[in-house]
């Protein structure tokens, strides 16, 4: 599965990326090289941190299923346990 970025976001990330070489790295990164670049780590990298996510979001979704007898839980046949004989 590839991760796509949306087309609206994407000059905003090639500048970031050309920012980081400048200010970080003393380097001029061209547009079309920034672009590779974000192809490479979309590619490459990415899916550790997507994966990283949805197991992050399957725990906490596990936990809260365990939890549901807790706290979704209702006592049934409790008609005659408030009356008195």
């Amino acid at each position: 599965m590839s991760l796509e970025l949306n087309k609206e976001d994407l000059p905003a990330i090639v500048a970031s990326l050309q920012r980081y070489f400048r200010e970080e790295l003393d380097t001029e990164l061209s547009e079309m090289r920034a672009r590779f670049l974000l192809d490479y780590f979309q590619k490459e990298i990415a899916p550790f941190a997507y994966n990283r996510g949805v197991s992050d979001a399957e725990r906490y979704f596990r936990s809260k299923v365990e939890d549901l007898p807790a706290t979704c839980f209702e006592d049934g046949l409790t008609y005659w346990a408030g009356k008195r004989k």
